[in-house]
């Protein structure tokens, strides 16, 4: 597929390092040549200096050929014109864009054919809210993404040396379960090492544990991984830039907020957009200011800065001081391996967060949800089933029939998802999709219609699931 990128920033390098790994003819545009220049040493891609918005660089970047526009610059205006030129002066099939403004993303009469063109737009900084108070309602979790509508839950857990499954083969899971409770172990990372799980894979004191399952569901297996942790009432957020702003707004009716925020001039604007949150103008690797404020009595604190280092500084410091459970927000990946799992509970990739969105509409077939698991390393991949045993590999065939792809494990299959239902759990009644979650045992059978979550333990191995799954194609 040939593919332009408009923008070399944070989500546009994760976007182009994905994208090229998968064979596609990649060009990333930016007016940052010394950008450009790093990602062209490191990834097989053309580069092009030049104005996004200006239909002489999307000439040169072969716009004209393109089968896909993904415009991520930090521009929304730069984002919707390039998209608009795509459409009318290059027929570009597919044009993606990233969108800042609540003002562009709340009226999708902008964004249609005879406007500004734009396919689909996505939201980093939106999608990353929502990641982190999904997290919030699991304060013991590292990482918990939806599939299926939030029908299924996949949660990455600590395992700690006193959790009942610690030490004991997989297979007994089951005997701590009730019955009604199913769930699957998809994969464990040890040490940094991927190992796809059995019924005879012993988990370790220390193992990042991969848990599927049907998400009311989630807290009893938890509870078995290991301890629960008090939920999360008092959160402090260092950072009142678009992403602090969007989780305090998300959070200050259900839970008591402190931000600090540097500037005295974007602190009145935050304090005067907040209703009930406690704005701080001040710096939050300032020891003398968190202790006065109370940062020991804290469930949470939040470092979501735009600056690496000081998030870093600011959540180690916070710890240290007392905070009950620290996160960061870190662009760089390196930084963030390093920092996770020492005085940093959970280290964030803004750009990995929202990729998943974005490859979902990249990927052949008809793949309806990507999440990027440990920052990039692997994939979690929801797939629709189509075709019947005629066109389809995977229709009508047995779990344990299927070509063995090393590196990628079916973990569980959600069925009849356009029906729904009232269902209730952790106290609350709530209307959702019912589709009926099945774990992926061997002798289970794939229906058409299916949406199977696949678990990639490299992301080398995607490619071979997608064309497992493609209708007409055939794995061999």
């Amino acid at each position: 597929m040939r593919i332009v990128i408009l923008g070399a920033g944070q989500v546009g390098a994760s976007v182009a390092e994905s994208l090229v790994s998968e064979d596609n003819d990649i060009t990333i545009v930016d007016s940052d040549r010394e950008r450009l220049q790093f990602l062209q040493d490191r990834l097989d891609l053309r580069t092009v200096t030049g104005n996004a918005a200006l239909p002489s660089t999307l000439r040169d970047a072969g716009a004209a050929d393109a089968d896909l526009l993904i415009a991520v610059t930090q521009s929304d205006q730069t984002n919707l014109v390039a998209c608009k030129l795509a459409h009318g002066v290059f027929n570009v099939p597919t044009r993606i864009a990233r969108l800042r403004s609540a003002d562009f993303l709340e009226s999708p009469a902008l964004l249609a054919p005879e406007n500004f063109a734009v396919d689909f737009a996505i939201c980093p900084e939106q999608e990353i809210t929502e990641y982190i108070t999904r997290l919030i309602e699991f304060p013991e979790a590292l990482q918990v993404l939806g599939f299926a509508g939030d029908r299924v839950a996949l949660v990455a857990v600590r395992a700690y040396a006193d959790g009942l499954l610690v030490g004991k083969p997989i297979k007994e899971m089951r005997a701590h379960l009730s019955q009604e409770v199913d769930a699957r172990i998809a994969a464990i990372f040890r040490r940094d090492r991927a190992i796809t799980p059995s019924g005879d894979t012993r988990i370790e004191d220390g193992d990042e544990v991969f848990v599927l399952a049907a998400e009311e569901h989630i807290r009893p297996i938890m509870r078995e991984m290991r301890r629960m942790l008090t939920p999360v009432r008092r959160i402090m957020i260092a950072g009142g830039g678009n992403i602090g702003l969007r989780v305090a707004q998300a959070l200050e009716a259900s839970h008591r907020i402190k931000v600090v925020e540097g500037s005295k001039a974007r602190a009145e604007v935050i304090a005067g957009t907040l209703k009930s949150a406690l704005v701080l103008c001040g710096d939050a690797t300032d020891e003398g200011l968190l202790e006065k404020e109370g940062i020991e009595e804290m469930d949470l604190f939040l470092a979501l800065t735009n600056d690496d280092e000081d998030n870093i500084m600011a959540a180690s410091l916070a710890k240290r001081l007392g905070a009950k459970r620290v996160l960061a927000l870190i662009n760089r990946r390196a930084y963030a391996d390093l920092v996770q799992g020492g005085p940093i509970d959970i280290a964030i990739s803004p750009a990995q967060v929202s990729i998943g969105t974005l490859l979902a509409h990249v990927r052949h077939g008809d793949v309806a949800q990507v999440h990027s698991l440990r920052r990039g390393a692997a994939e979690a991949l929801e797939i629709v089933a189509h075709g019947d045993r005629r066109s389809s590999q995977v229709v009508g065939q047995r779990i344990g029939d299927l070509p063995l792809i090393p590196g990628a494990t079916i973990a569980a299959i959600v069925r009849d998802l356009d029906h729904y239902e009232d269902l209730a759990y952790d106290g609350m009644a709530k209307r959702k999709r019912r589709g009926r979650v099945v774990m992926a045992h061997k002798d289970v059978v794939i229906e058409a219609g299916d949406h199977v979550i696949v678990f990639c333990l490299n992301k080398k191995v995607v490619k071979k699931v997608e064309k497992l799954f493609a209708v007409g194609f055939h794995f061999f």
